[in-house]
């Protein structure tokens, strides 16, 4: 069913880099010009800018599945040249990605490109200064605010999180560093350094909170899949496991459609521009978990699984549950 939308069109791929790539272009020069200028008031362009580098990082998403042009060799080069707009080495990311859609809801292989979550019983079993280590990586400020700064300045110029010894990902990482040096070098040569920084770092933090909120929000809800490894199904995970983000239709194509994330777990193989019409062409993709935008807000109060629920639930919830379990069990309840 999802095999007639799984073909890549070279015409679309190219017009929506195109559109993506000029947008960005565009912006960044007006706030570049404005703050040569003394403009400052150009700054309110940033979070356009970061909605350009969103879709930017969306299209890069896309390459490293090999689905946004039909030609690998496209796709690379595209993904690695974008990766030095959104930070990100292109093949480095791409192998712990794959990972990530490899073991996706799976309880007994998790780290593999996801945000941490604990079970409730692993989350009791922990020391109290354990606990508040969780619950403060866990905490919005430091998932939105401290976490796409480590992420992007730190994490990704080093293969702290692959196979250090495998001399592909020194090679993305280091080479990504080098391009990365050589462009920031060159503008700020050409159009200084403050006016570069001031129009260019904003938007890229904004665009890396936004990207590991898209990323979150997406299996980090009530009604989310995690099983253990004999219980794991693919398919479930996909349907199950990630939401439908159901957004406006603008903010769709900011973030490049990736919202329709249960069809992408079925079929990565789905380029962005694809997973619209495919949702509307398959009935059957129709009953994944919705999940609205004021409704999505409030899942980041969701932090530990209940294997007994099935459910995630807030740290409030599982002491509620505790508390309740006590009660029965006391002798006399």
């Amino acid at each position: 069913m999802l095999a007639p939308y799984a073909r890549s069109c070279p015409w679309r791929a190219s017009f929506e880099t195109v559109v993506t790539a000029g947008l960005f272009c565009a912006l960044m020069a007006g706030t570049v010009w404005g703050l040569a200028y003394g403009q400052w008031w150009v700054l309110a362009l940033t979070p356009l800018t970061a909605a350009a580098v969103v879709r930017l990082f969306i299209i890069q998403h896309d390459c490293g599945h090999g689905s946004f042009f039909p030609w690998a060799w496209a796709n690379h080069w595209l993904g690695r040249c974008i990766g030095v707009v959104t930070l990100t080495p292109y093949a480095y990311w791409r192998r712990s990605h794959a990972a990530h859609h490899a073991t996706s809801g799976n309880l007994d292989r998790r780290g593999m490109g996801d945000i941490d979550t604990l079970t409730v019983r692993e989350y009791r079993a922990l020391a109290s200064w354990q606990r508040l280590k969780y619950r403060c990586y866990r905490h919005p400020i430091v998932l939105l605010g401290i976490g796409p700064i480590y992420q992007y300045v730190i994490a990704y110029r080093l293969p702290f999180n692959g196979n250090r010894r495998d001399p592909r990902n020194w090679i993305s990482t280091q080479g990504t560093n080098a391009a990365i040096a050589a462009v920031i070098a060159a503008l700020c040569v050409t159009i200084g350094p403050a006016p570069f920084l001031l129009a260019y770092l904003p938007a890229a933090l904004v665009a890396g909170s936004l990207g590991i909120w898209l990323f979150y929000v997406q299996h980090q809800f009530e009604a989310a899949y995690w099983r253990r490894e004999p219980q794991w199904d693919f398919h479930e995970a996909a349907i199950e496991g990630s939401s439908f983000y159901d957004l406006p239709r603008l903010l769709h194509w900011v973030t490049g459609n990736i919202g329709f994330h249960h069809i992408h777990h079925l079929s990565s193989k789905i380029p962005c521009y694809n997973l619209p019409r495919c949702h509307r062409g398959v009935p059957e993709l129709r009953p994944a978990r919705r999940l609205g935008l004021v409704e999505s807000i409030f899942c980041y109060r969701l932090m530990l699984w209940d294997e007994e629920r099935c459910r995630l639930v807030s740290l409030r919830q599982a002491e509620a549950a505790r508390a309740r379990a006590q009660q029965i069990s006391m002798p006399g309840s």
